[in-house]
C-alpha cells in the first residue's frame, strides 16, 4: 500500500496556507509537566543532594546511597573506551578528531581585537571562555555518543576548564559508547543523574555537584522545561523542537537516495519533519515509489510512516529558484541541495541550520563525523539562530582605555548626552576629567 504523504504544488492558489499548516508546530506546554518540573527545581534548590538522590532513585529505579555513588570516574570512562571493538573505537576517535579540527578553525576566527586611536585611546574586545559548563546527555534507550562529542569538544576547544556531564543510568545501565565518548572529548566529570533534577543541580549547585555557567544538550520534555526555567540563572544552548530535513532536488539524484535521506530524519520520532522540493513532477513520483519500496525494509518503519504521513510532504515547485525562496521561508534545521550545481543554489539560501551541498552530502554524515556541529536550530529558528559552536562557550568583554587627550573630546560628548537623559552624575563624572 502506498504511503499517504502530502503532495503539494506551489502553483496552487492556497499553497501559502497549505505550507503554513504543514510547518505549524506548537510545542504545547503540558501543564502537568511544568508543574512537576517547577516542584523538582524548587526542591533541589532547597535540599540539594538529598533531593537529587531521591528523584534519581525514584525515576531511574536506583538504590544509590549518595551522589558520590552515582559518579562515574575517569578510570571507568577509559575502561569503556578500551572495551570498544576496534572499528567502533576508531570511528568514534575519527569523528572526534574531525569535530575538533572544525571547531578549532572557529576559535581562530573568534579572537579578540584592539585598536588605538590617534589621541592614544585604546578600544577593543577580549574573548574568554566560560569557567564551567554542564552537558546533558540522554540515557537509557536513547543513548547518543555523537551528542557527547558535539557538545563537549567545542567546549574544550573554547578553553572551558571544567566540563560536567550528567547522564541518567536507568536501572544502573551505562552505555559504554557514551562513556567512551566522554573520555575522548575531555569531559572532566561524569555523574549518573538525569531529568529535571540534574538540570536543577547544574543550575543551582549542591554540596557535591558544582553550579555551572551554561547547560547544553538535548533531553525529554522534562529536561526542556527545566532548561527553560533555569535560563537566566545559567545560560542554555536552545530549546530544540523535532528534527527536520528539507531536500531541494533538481531531479538528477537517485530517488532511492532522496527517499532514504527523508527517512533519516523521519526515524527520529513521529513529530520529525521531512520535505522534498522539486520542479520535476515525474521525479517526485519516482521518489514516492522509492519510499513505498524501501519503507518495509526499515526497522523503524512504523515511526517513519507516521512522521511522513502526518508531517512530511513532496512539493512540486516551478523551478529551483522558487525552491530556494520556499526554503528560506521554511528555514529548516538540515537543508540538502541535491543538484548539479549546488553552490549556485546555495548562494540563494539565507536561512538554514546547516547546508548539505551535492548529492553525496547526506545529512547523516553531518550528524556524526564531517566536523560541523549537529546541534542546530529547529522550528524555523534558523532565521535568527546558529549551530552550536565554540562561540557558545565563550563570552566577550569590551576594552576601553581612554587617554587623557581622548577624555577631553569624549567627555564633552558624554556630558551633553547625559544631561539630555537627565543623568547629571554621569555628566559630572565625565566633566571632572576635562581640563579647565
Amino acid at each position: 500500500m502506498s504511503l499517504a504523504i502530502r503532495h503539494l504544488d506551489s502553483s496552487a492558489p492556497d499553497f501559502s496556507q497549505q505550507l503554513h499548516a504543514l510547518l505549524a508546530f506548537e510545542a504545547a506546554t503540558d501543564a502537568a509537566i511544568e508543574q512537576a518540573v517547577a516542584a523538582i527545581l524548587a526542591d533541589v534548590k532547597a535540599r540539594g543532594d538529598a533531593a537529587v538522590l531521591e528523584y534519581t532513585n525514584k525515576f531511574d529505579r536506583m538504590q544509590a546511597a549518595s551522589i558520590g555513588a552515582l559518579e562515574i570516574g575517569q578510570a571507568e570512562l577509559e575502561a569503556a573506551l578500551a572495551s570498544l571493538a576496534p572499528a567502533r573505537r576508531a570511528a568514534l576517535e575519527t569523528a572526534a578528531a574531525r569535530i575538533r579540527v572544525f571547531h578549532a578553525r572557529q576559535k581562530e576566527e573568534l579572537r579578540g581585537f584592539s585598536y588605538t586611536e590617534a589621541d592614544g585611546t585604546l578600544l577593543g574586545q577580549r574573548v574568554t571562555p566560560l569557567d564551567r559548563v554542564g552537558i546533558y546527555v540522554p540515557g537509557g534507550k536513547a543513548a547518543y555518543p555523537s551528542s557527547v562529542l558535539m557538545n563537549a569538544v567545542p567546549a574544550q576547544v573554547a578553553g572551558v576548564q571544567d566540563i560536567v556531564m550528567v547522564v541518567p543510568t536507568p536501572d544502573g545501565v551505562k552505555n559504554p559508547m557514551v562513556l567512551a565518548a566522554a573520555a575522548i572529548a575531555g569531559v572532566t566529570r561524569v555523574i549518573g543523574i538525569g531529568g529535571a533534577q540534574a538540570v536543577a543541580a547544574l543550575a543551582y549547585g549542591t554540596a557535591t555537584i558544582p553550579a555551572v555557567d551554561k547547560i547544553v544538550g538535548p533531553g525529554n520534555a522534562y529536561v526542556a522545561a527545566a532548561k527553560r526555567r533555569v535560563f537566566g540563572t545559567v545560560g542554555i544552548d536552545m530549546i530544540a523542537g523535532p528534527s527536520e530535513i528539507l531536500v531541494l532536488c533538481d531531479g538528477t539524484t537517485d530517488p532511492d537516495w532522496v527517499a532514504m535521506d527523508l527517512f533519516s530524519q523521519a526515524e527520529h520520532d513521529e513529530l520529525a519533519q521531512s520535505i522534498l522540493l522539486c520542479p520535476d513532477a515525474d521525479y517526485i513520483a519516482r521518489v514516492h515509489a522509492s519510499i513505498d519500496k524501501l519503507l518495509p525494509t526499515m526497522p523503524r518503519a512504523a515511526t517513519i510512516r507516521t512522521s511522513l504521513s502526518e508531517r512530511g510532504a513532496l512539493i512540486k515547485v516551478r523551478d529551483m529558484a522558487e525552491a530556494c525562496a520556499i526554503a528560506n521561508a521554511i528555514a529548516a534545521e538540515h537543508l540538502e541541495i541535491s543538484a548539479e550545481d549546488p553552490l549556485h543554489w546555495a548562494e540563494q539560501i539565507r536561512h538554514a541550520g546547516a547546508l548539505f551541498l551535492g548529492r553525496f552530502s547526506s545529512e547523516s554524515l553531518g550528524d556524526y563525523c564531517c566536523g560541523p556541529n549537529h546541534v542546530l536550530p529547529t522550528s524555523r529558528t534558523a532565521r535568527f539562530s546558529s549551530p552550536l559552536g565554540v562561540y557558545d562557550f565563550q563570552k566577550r568583554s569590551s576594552l576601553l582605555m581612554v587617554s587623557e587627550a581622548g577624555a577631553q573630546t569624549l567627555g564633552k560628548v558624554a556630558a551633553e548626552l547625559a544631561y539630555g537623559e537627565g543623568l547629571p552624575a554621569h555628566a559630572r563624572s565625565a566633566e571632572l576629567r576635562l581640563k579647565p
